[in-house]
């Protein structure tokens, strides 16, 4: 005799969701366990920076975080924070030949990613020239 089994799918990544705008390329992301991804996107146009955090699944409205600053202290934190349905951000940073800071939140769930994309490869991507 026989058996069914059902097999319970892993949890869909949050996809990019093109928040920053025309012309940025996502250089890096982090997932927020569970949750969602974080993005961190670049335009070689404006040299600007861009974050986003994106829910795994929209829905009632939670806390979502998203933040950006230059790893040297040159700049001020940008973020954006609230009760959303299903992203926060986009925040926007000049960071052309600068490492960036950058991460978020989703509910409790936070990750955050220090001193990258300084101008060099990001997932075969060129960032910051």
């Amino acid at each position: 005799m026989a058996t069914a089994t059902t097999a319970t799918a892993a949890p869909t990544a949050a996809a990019y969701n093109g928040a920053c705008g025309s012309g940025y390329r996502v250089v890096n992301s982090v997932p927020v366990t569970g949750k969602g991804t974080v993005y961190l996107t670049y335009s070689a146009k404006t040299g600007k920076n861009c974050v986003v955090t994106v829910r795994n699944k929209p829905g009632k409205p939670v806390y979502v975080y998203t933040y950006l600053t230059a790893t040297d202290g040159s700049s001020e934190w940008v973020y954006d924070s609230g009760q959303y349905t299903s992203y926060a951000g986009p925040v926007y940073l000049p960071a052309k030949g600068r490492c960036v800071d950058w991460g978020g939140a989703i509910e409790t769930v936070s990750v955050s990613v220090s001193g990258s994309n300084c101008g060099r490869m990001a997932r075969g991507v060129v960032t910051h020239r």
